[in-house]
């Protein structure tokens, strides 16, 4: 069946407000990342499964995964079995860093182009709703599903006119979190509800994205999606390590005929770079990108990334691509924070950075000092909920992971985002010195002490507790924060010898009475400071104090009283 003129004319007003980069054979993605026949099988599987099984109860399948998990290579490599299997209607690929698919107003267009291409019937009524209303496409996207998607295929199935059940049916969706606009993104999922996920319709819908806001919040308990969607968890569900190895081995062993040596790479050498990985395909990909550079040696590549370091001075840079990645997640993490009124005199990266410090102290084999994360954040003045607030949208880069005592504690993917936290001529602008860090947490520690009140009674009031709850709360908060005062005042003057920041707000909380507000609270303090401290006792706290106030050249820590 030929087209009308007509027709034809709304056809290529569609086609005018279509994404061609963002199908999945595109030019503009040549050679994107897909999974290597050995590796992924079980979640490939698994995903497979899911589309196939027209008897589920689910039509949606949500996968969320960190940051360079390998989710665009899992939608790849299930476009092009789709494709062989005839049963791919169409795919959407945003991406950050094209102006062309990083917006949500070419997304409906081009899934109705490709499936209108497959069918005339299907391709003439999407024609005809453009013709009839050319301002469809500023209108909402539930509209445009509606009148581009939905009637062309209810109007040709209620008249027999087309047989849903051999339609290519499945719909792929990738990188949503790469779409601007949180609002646009909950938007098309939204949509996506009210629209496709219905009985008469034939589609399965495959969306991947980092577990951001919108996603997130939908796909929770209470979620309105959560009961819709089949939720593929990436980064807790799958170990890649093995098809990582696989990945290298099969690459590298491609290469020998490139090295002089056929034995210029071992097995530790994989487990090396698999290690520091952490699970992030990413990482191995681009390590293998640069050591397979055309006009270098592969051997003195691979040597370059298992030692480089930025403090080499060297001109290296093997995970240039990376840092871009971390930069732009905490960038946009950084502005959303701000720009929230409660949030605007917080600096993210500050505060950021200071969680960043306190995991790297709990994970080191002797620690003097570390927090719970919600110790730290009320530490530092955040508040109830504070945390979950600060790490939104970083929900592709760490975890907050709650034990048994109903703490949380703040949990890294990727054993690189540290490096490039601590290193700065990879975070640059994002950088913060270990010394502003301690200094600001030595401020918050004295701060917390000088607004702490003297009478239970009125602690009370502020945590809406019983006296006797108050008075758990009220020493377990002041033992918390004064344990750990001398080591982080003490630390200052380790990472940087010049600090004299420190000194000026020790002046002033000597000025305020801190140390005598301490000296009142001790008698309440030290029958319960072993007991309710994890590490040390009050002597060592007495210990630490002496040790920093020996590095300073006039002492104003009153340590005479309660000393010996």
């Amino acid at each position: 069946m030929y087209l009308s003129r007509v027709a034809l004319l709304g056809w290529q007003l569609l086609l005018d407000h279509t994404a061609p980069s963002a199908l999945h054979n595109s030019r503009a993605r040549y050679d994107a990342p897909k999974c290597d026949e050995d590796t992924r099988v079980e979640v490939t599987g698994e995903i497979a499964t899911f589309l196939e099984n027209w008897d589920g109860p689910q039509r949606l399948l949500c996968m969320t995964g960190a940051a360079g998990s390998g989710k665009s290579a899992l939608q790849q490599t299930t476009a092009e079995r789709c494709g062989m299997k005839s049963t791919l209607g169409a795919s959407f690929f945003f991406s950050a860093t094209d102006p062309s698919r990083n917006i949500m107003d070419p997304v409906v267009p081009t899934i109705a182009y490709q499936l209108g291409r497959r069918s005339p019937e299907v391709k003439r009524l999407i024609s005809a709703g453009v013709e009839e209303d050319p301002l469809i496409f500023s209108q909402s996207l539930q509209d445009q599903m509606a009148t581009l998607i939905v009637g062309p295929f209810e109007r040709l199935a209620s008249t027999g006119r087309l047989d849903l059940s051999v339609v290519p049916y499945v719909i792929l969706i990738d990188g949503l979190d790469e779409c601007m606009g949180e609002d646009y993104q909950a938007e098309l999922l939204r949509a996506i509800k009210e629209c496709l996920l219905v009985n008469h319709l034939p589609f399965r819908i495959f969306i991947a994205s980092r577990p951001e806001w919108a996603i997130r919040t939908a796909l929770a308990p209470g979620g309105y999606l959560h009961a819709l969607a089949y939720h593929i968890q990436l980064s807790d569900k799958y170990d890649a390590s093995g098809d990582m190895r696989r990945y290298l081995q099969r690459r590298f062993h491609a290469l020998s005929s490139r090295a002089d040596n056929p034995h210029w790479f071992t097995q530790n050498d994989i487990d090396m770079l698999v290690s520091a990985a952490s699970g992030q395909f990413v990482y191995v990909a681009m390590a293998f990108n640069y050591i397979s550079e055309r006009r270098a040696s592969p051997a003195e590549r691979l040597k370059i990334v298992l030692t480089w370091t930025p403090r080499d001075g060297r001109k290296a840079r093997p995970f240039e691509a990376l840092d871009m990645l971390y930069t732009n997640i905490l960038l946009n993490a950084k502005n959303a924070y701000e720009a929230v009124d409660t949030n605007s005199d917080r600096d993210f990266l500050l505060l950021l950075r200071t969680h960043h410090l306190n995991i790297s102290r709990g994970m080191a084999s002797v620690s003097s000092w570390h927090f719970s994360a919600n110790a730290l954040s009320t530490l530092l003045g955040l508040g109830a909920g504070g945390s979950e607030d600060l790490f939104s949208d970083l929900r592709s880069l760490l975890t907050l992971e709650r034990n048994d005592s109903g703490h949380f504690t703040l949990r890294l993917y990727h054993k690189s985002l540290s490096d490039f936290l601590e290193e700065e001529s990879r975070a640059k602008a994002l950088f913060v010195p270990r010394s502003c860090l301690c200094t600001h947490l030595a401020r918050c520690c004295m701060q917390r002490i000088l607004e702490c009140p003297l009478d239970l009674d009125s602690y009370a009031n502020t945590v809406q507790d019983s006296r006797e709850d108050a008075q758990s709360h009220f020493l377990r908060d002041l033992i918390n924060t004064i344990h750990y005062m001398p080591e982080i005042l003490l630390e200052t003057r380790y990472v940087d010898i010049r600090t004299i920041g420190i000194d000026h707000e020790l002046a002033d909380f000597t000025q305020k009475g801190g140390w005598h507000k301490l000296d009142r609270h001790m008698p309440a303090i030290i029958p319960r400071w072993q007991t309710m401290s994890r590490v040390g006792s009050f002597g060592l706290f007495i210990q630490t104090l002496r040790a920093f106030a020996g590095t300073r050249i006039v002492s104003d820590i009153p340590l005479s009283r309660g000393a010996n």
